[in-house]
């Protein structure tokens, strides 16, 4: 049985948002006249949700496409300030990943755009632990959806989702997998199949459920 461990990114394998929320500040100033400065708690509410999601919430005052046009412009100023600027990782991380990874398939799924997850992979150091990943930036759809597309395209037998926010519990359900709550991360979702406060209480929690 080909067993599988899918991941979500923000707030379940990294903490990006002191960075990503320095780069979208600075991107704003530069590129509008809106006077708007966000906080890293709130670019922590934003994580995990799709691109047009996050333009409508952080610039309800714009057109929708003066919305997305600058929403873009942030996310490529982003990728370029995180290239410097190395990001947060959770503790015991790594030893965890590199003990699943003798027995699961470890995969990233996330709603971001495409070239994120990779700068993930090339920065973390363990990066050749994990054998696919998805986003809704290379395909267009959604986290449910491109979870479904890892588990066909890697024929998975047993799969579960580990996410922190209510957006991942609802993608697992939609995939037809069990999701486990990152509950040091973003989010507090109410519905899981298993919680970690502690990433390693992670094989336990798999051994459970796959």
């Amino acid at each position: 049985m080909k067993k599988g461990i899918l991941f979500d990114l923000d707030g379940t394998l990294w903490d990006s948002s002191a960075n990503v929320i320095a780069a979208w500040n600075e991107c704003i100033a530069k590129n509008s006249d809106l006077g708007l400065t966000f906080t890293q708690a709130q670019m922590k509410s934003f994580m995990g949700k799709t691109l047009e999601d996050i333009a409508d919430l952080m610039f309800p005052m714009l057109a929708k496409e003066e919305r997305l046009h600058l929403i873009r412009l942030c996310m490529d100023a982003e990728q370029e300030y995180l290239k410097g600027h190395p990001s947060q990782y959770f503790p015991h991380e790594r030893d965890i990943l590199e003990q699943l990874h003798k027995e699961y398939f470890l995969a990233v799924v996330s709603n971001c755009q495409d070239g994120y997850i990779q700068l993930f992979l090339s920065q973390c150091g363990f990066g050749e632990l994990f054998s696919d990943f998805e986003c809704a930036g290379r395909t267009g759809h959604d986290k449910g959806d491109n979870i479904k597309l890892v588990i066909q395209r890697n024929a998975l037998d047993s799969c579960i989702y580990v996410g922190d926010t209510v957006l991942d519990g609802e993608a697992a359900r939609k995939a037809g997998i069990p999701f486990v709550h990152a509950g040091y991360g973003f989010g507090s979702p109410a519905v899981f199949d298993a919680q970690i406060t502690d990433f390693r209480q992670l094989p336990k929690a798999a051994a459970s459920l796959c």
